[in-house]
């Protein structure tokens, strides 16, 4: 039997009121009765405004998208679906799009077909509503196209230029994307060998008449002679013709002429003899002044001095030589610069002592200053007008006071060092010398089109002071050197603080007065005229990289529960990587992670950095967005200091400590690093001695013979011995090889020591952690068996 009853709402309402009420049914027979379950009856509605709804938005090609949408409260709860332009969005037709729990409509990856007007629709049995419009708008932003090949040169014959050229339609910006950054068009210098015709040089002098009674003259196809498919020179480079005088005619001599050719005859046997005597005198007097050549097959002992008395097993130090101090000096108190409408910078001469006569022994003389003295020296140099930029501390600053012994300059934990070699400084002469690092934010250092600055601005003077060696200028780079990827420049500021392009490497002359010599990680600048320096760098192709250094800090201490972890990107270089970890000291943070390298390529892409794997029952990120960026340019232009990005982690409770994550940092289309992190916040402390700055060889600056590593006797009769040439090679060009220095064999010879020139070089490489025995073991190899001994006695110490 099935029973039904139909209620109204009215007379429910007259007996139950407006409460909630059920029903249920009763059913009996003889063998009992039964009840069914209660049916509880409620009265159906859904409101007409929807809690939250979907806001417009612009987001780039293959960003997330996210619309949320809580419906309006209803019974039933309405059920929720998403309109696309008025069609229903069916996620099992799109893996690309999915609606959450919450009810939120999320694109994984945003296509240009996904721009459209969105709408939330919620319904329920008593209605049907509908959400505002979210217009989505999906951009793209410009990418530049590959590159043309170049151009062919503008001059067939001499130098001209050639250009390249790139559109931003790779892809094109679309729906209001940004256009690409950067040039589209590049040019560079290219030269064309122009032919030269050969050109006649002018006739010799007439021979003298033969026994066939002519004589001839010639000329040669010399000047200039014919190159790079130039024509030959037309004629004879041969002329004769007869003799018209009385030269030609043979008789028998006479007594007269027998009598003047005896005569002549002895007047040259005078003269020759004349001359062997005053060979002879000056190679006398010349034994008497030089000392014995010496020999480099011995120094494979790394130059041992030789003495008399037994050496003891326990001190194996090299000998230290120390000259005489006690000369008259002069003191260099010009101006910095030379002003352009006034007299030259004059030396005012003062007769006295640089120091107090050397007493017996040995001596080391180091340069150290009081703190008010250093303060004082400051004062002194930001009194002119072209050190007003000089720092008014001197933790990135050297100085000291040096004669013609030379010295260095150091700045601790920056890589920057000035080499004055012996004699750099004329005899008789002391300057006051600094060395200044700089940061990019107080120099205006102007780059052009895709130039980059790739180490740091270094300034060492003062200017105008007159040197008669080049000093050596050491410091760091960041850049990937390679003759096809970059255009390297150094460039010098000049007093009115214009820069110029003093030096374009790989295109030095060797009488310029700079040079470079450039490393994997360095560059050593020889220069004869202080200054403020910079190395630049233009990129001729997308293979130019630059190194940089990346570095994950988070703080020491977490007493909330948030925790942030720092990463920075910066230029691989000392002087950067020292001011990160001061400043993070003074923020109390601690490095979490080996430290990275990542070569950053000139493909006008930004890099990113992101953090995944966060353990989700511990920690919550509080990124709301799947990545950071950090544009190109900011890196690029190389100016900016302390690039980092900041990731905020929430814990869930106090008590936790240990973190396990990722963190992803790479350029789109380029190279990336990947650091997997796993860390206790709270006692985690082994990264903290990666950074331990080391105190690069002691004080700052040094002066005198402690400042080389080579003895300073020793090293003259090492130039002695291998500046004059040797037939058997065995000379400064060999050596040149052995230290892998012969790509700068023209610069050395046009040098007045090459030797010198060597040796200089090697200190500034090597100092102060050199071997010293491999460059006996290089200089005993060449091998001259007729040479003295490289030995120094205590007598002539």
């Amino acid at each position: 039997m099935e029973v039904r009853i139909n209620v109204s709402r009215q007379q429910v309402e007259k007996v139950f009121g407006l409460e909630e009420y059920w029903c249920h049914c009763v059913a009996w027979s003889s063998s009992g009765t039964t009840k069914s379950q209660k049916a509880y009856i409620r009265i159906a509605y859904l409101r007409k405004n929807f809690e939250q709804e979907p806001l417009a938005k612009e987001v780039s090609l293959e960003q997330g998208i996210v619309l949320p949408c809580r419906p309006p409260e209803g019974i039933p709860p309405a059920e929720v679906e998403w309109l696309r332009n008025e069609d229903l969005v069916d996620p099992s037709l799109d893996p690309n799009v999915y609606i959450t729990r919450e009810h939120s409509l999320v694109v994984r990856q945003a296509r240009l077909a996904d721009t459209a007007n969105y709408t939330c629709v919620a319904k329920n049995i008593v209605a049907r509503r509908r959400s505002a419009s979210a217009a989505v708008i999906v951009y793209v932003n410009g990418g530049w196209s590959t590159w043309t090949e170049w151009s062919v040169c503008s001059a067939s014959c001499g130098r001209g230029w050639q250009k390249r050229s790139r559109s931003c339609t790779n892809p094109a910006p679309l729906n209001g994307g940004a256009f690409c950054e950067g040039q589209n068009v590049q040019k560079t210098a290219c030269a064309t060998l122009c032919p030269v015709d050969g050109s006649w040089s002018p006739w010799s002098k007439w021979s003298a008449c033969g026994l066939d009674c002519t004589h001839w003259r010639s000329r040669e196809c010399s000047d200039p002679a014919p190159r790079n498919g130039g024509e030959e020179c037309q004629g004879a480079d041969l002329d004769t013709r007869n003799c018209t005088s009385d030269l030609c005619v043979h008789t028998a001599s006479g007594p007269e002429d027998v009598a003047l050719y005896v005569g002549l005859i002895a007047v040259a046997v005078c003269l020759v003899l004349l001359l062997l005597v005053l060979i002879l005198i000056y190679c006398r007097k010349k034994e008497g002044l030089d000392s014995d050549v010496a020999d480099s097959s011995i120094l494979t002992s790394g130059f041992q001095p030789v003495s008399i008395k037994p050496s003891k097993a326990d001190n194996p130090h090299l000998l230290t030589i120390q000259p005489d101090l006690s000369t008259t000096t002069t003191t260099y108190q010009g101006s910095l610069c030379p002003r352009q409408d006034g007299p030259s910078p004059k030396f005012q001469l003062t007769n006295g002592h640089l120091l107090s006569p050397l007493g017996g022994g040995r001596h080391t003389l180091h340069h150290s200053s009081p703190t008010s003295e250093a303060e004082d020296f400051v004062s002194r140099l930001s009194t002119q007008n072209y050190f007003r930029s000089l720092p008014r501390g001197t933790s990135n600053m050297a100085y000291g006071t040096f004669n013609f012994l030379g010295g260095r300059l150091m700045i601790p934990n920056t890589g920057i060092s000035l080499l004055i070699p012996p004699d750099a400084i004329p005899r008789g002469k002391i300057y006051e010398i600094y060395l200044t690092l700089h940061k990019p934010e107080d120099v205006r250092l102007p780059l052009a089109g895709c130039q980059t600055l790739l180490s740091p601005i270094v300034s060492c003077g003062p200017p105008g002071v007159l040197l008669t060696r080049p000093v050596i200028l050491a410091m760091d780079h960041c850049g990937e050197p390679s003759p096809d990827s970059w255009s390297l420049r150094l460039k010098k500021q000049s007093c009115e603080g214009s820069w110029e392009d003093v030096l374009h490497l790989g295109e030095e002359a060797p009488s310029h007065l700079y040079y470079c010599q450039l490393e994997a990680s360095a560059c050593y600048i020889f220069t004869e005229q202080l200054g403020r320096f910079a190395l630049v760098g233009e990129a001729l192709s997308v293979a130019a990289t630059k190194r940089l250094k990346l570095l994950l800090f988070a703080p020491v201490a977490c007493t909330s529960l948030e925790y942030n972890i720092r990463v920075y990107c910066l230029h691989d270089t000392h002087d950067a990587l020292k001011e990160v970890v001061q400043l993070e000291k003074q923020l109390g943070g601690q490095l979490i992670q080996e430290p990275r390298v990542l070569h950053f390529k000139d493909s006008y892409h930004n890099l990113r950095l992101s953090i995944h794997d966060v353990p989700s029952s511990l920690w919550k990120s509080k990124l709301l967005v799947s990545y950071q960026e950090i544009p190109f340019y900011h890196i690029w232009n190389g100016t900016q200091q302390y690039l980092h990005c900041t990731f905020t982690l929430e814990r869930v409770s106090p008590s936790t400590s240990d973190l396990a994550c990722k963190v992803w940092v790479w350029q789109v289309e380029g190279d990336g690093q990947s650091f997997s992190i796993n860390f206790n916040i709270t006692k985690d402390t082994r990264f903290a001695e990666l950074l331990a700055l080391e105190s690069e060889g002691g004080v700052p600056a040094l002066v005198g013979p402690s400042a080389f590593k080579i003895p300073f006797l020793i090293r003259q009769k090492i130039i002695t011995s291998l500046d004059p040439p040797c037939s058997r090679g065995a000379d400064w060009r060999t050596l040149a090889q052995k230290l892998h220095l012969d790509s700068h064999l023209s610069f050395f010879a046009s040098k007045p020591s090459p030797t010198a020139m060597i040796l200089n070089l090697w200190e500034a490489r090597h100092f102060p952690s050199g071997n010293l025995s491999q460059l006996a073991a290089a200089v005993a190899g060449l091998g001259q068996p007729d040479t003295g001994l490289f030995t120094v006695s205590e007598a002539e110490c």
